[in-house]
């Protein structure tokens, strides 16, 4: 008998599902558990592999976090029903240290970071992505809503079908190689659609709440965890306006991010904003909205997926998750690489990231991105 498949799988691989072996990676989230029950109904070997990446006794079924305690056990009791074989990979030193680590330092230098990037970076698409190849699985499928399609030998990442739940922009730090072996089967749905798929597998957790906090970040609140690793930096300092005068105290900059607007406790005619923060002189600037706007932005560790020269119908640019598309040019020399946006845009800072895009035919191509260094604002270009 000839068991070579006569045309490509689902996966995109010239042969069975049955003899193609894919690791599943498992958050205990509706949308993974989701695609590991897609990938076992359509006959793949399938392996489910859990990251534990922090402790936190306090999780629960109501926890909005991943990676919790709750998830771990959810994705135990799902890969359970779908008989496949499931394991757990105790990260938990990596994650402190190639995140936990990073958010922290990131904030003490005034920056407002997106451990979701890093995390993605690290111990997922580097970590997990190496565990899966010492598995000798032919591909890593994750929940991810992120279109990829294969065009000539190369996969190229775009932004999922529904853009209100599109993940491009934490992934653009993925390598070629990475997303060559990567699949994301929610690309082409809606979070509906993928709810409904749950719920004809019988999935337990078909209707569970999506994370929305960081994992690490009880509640959003970002200052207790740098509290908790580093409580020597709250440091009262002065808040200036854009003038040079001091018009209040703060209690440490970790408190404040660029564009802020709440939280800064001053009373004022006209509502303020957060337009700078130097660390160095651990001070904080604020001014008017107009001030914010942004000219400029530069940027270092650039990761490329294609060519972001040559564009016919422009380039765009994304500078936070739920941002819109901006229209930019990117000057790219050996020392740095200067963004100049040709739409308006406020309150973008440093330690955020700037990822680049094109249209084609099959929709926003994602051509890689990296890390912002500096801003230039309306206030700091006078």
């Amino acid at each position: 008998m000839n068991n070579v498949a006569k045309k490509t799988n689902s996966l995109g691989f010239l042969k069975h599902p049955k003899d193609t072996k894919v690791v599943v990676a498992m958050s205990g989230g509706v949308d993974s558990s989701t695609v590991a029950g897609l990938m076992k109904k359509e006959g793949y070997n399938v392996v489910g592999i859990t990251l534990k990446l922090y402790d936190d006794a306090k999780s629960s079924k109501k926890s909005k976090q991943c990676c919790a305690g709750q998830d771990i056990l959810d994705a135990k009791r799902v890969s359970r029903q779908l008989n496949i074989d499931h394991k757990i990979l105790y990260y938990q030193k990596r994650f402190k240290k190639d995140v936990i680590d990073s958010f922290v330092d990131s904030y003490l230098v005034g920056e407002t970071p997106i451990p979701c990037v890093k995390c993605n970076q690290t111990v997922k698409f580097r970590d997990l992505y190496a565990y899966a190849r010492e598995l000798n699985a032919d591909a890593l499928v994750t929940g991810h809503y992120v279109n990829r399609i294969q065009n000539n030998g190369n996969a190229e990442m775009y932004r999922a079908a529904d853009l209100t739940r599109d993940q491009s922009y934490f992934l653009f730090t993925t390598t070629q190689e990475q997303l060559n072996f990567l699949r994301f089967p929610l690309g082409v749905l809606n979070k509906e659609e993928t709810r409904k798929i749950a719920s004809e597998l019988n999935l337990n957790v078909a209707d569970k709440p999506d994370s929305q906090d960081i994992c690490f970040v009880p509640n959003g609140n970002y200052a207790s965890v740098i509290n908790k690793y580093k409580p020597e930096s709250f440091k009262e300092g002065d808040i200036l306006d854009t003038k040079g005068k001091v018009i209040g105290k703060h209690e440490g900059i970790i408190n404040f991010t660029i564009g802020q607007r709440k939280g800064i406790g001053i009373s004022h005619k006209e509502p303020l904003y957060v337009v700078n923060i130097i660390a160095k002189e651990n001070k904080v600037i604020v001014g008017n909205r107009e001030a914010l706007s942004i000219k400029k932005i530069y940027l270092k560790d650039i990761n490329f997926l294609s060519d972001i020269e040559n564009h016919s119908d422009g380039l765009f640019i994304k500078v936070r998750s739920t941002g819109k598309l901006i229209k930019a040019k990117v000057n790219l020399d050996k020392t740095k690489t200067e963004v100049n946006l040709e739409e308006n845009e406020i309150g973008i800072s440093p330690g955020q990231a700037c990822v680049f895009y094109s249209k084609n035919r099959f929709g926003d191509k994602v051509l890689g991105g990296g890390w912002i260094s500096k801003t230039v604002n309306n206030y700091l270009s006078t």
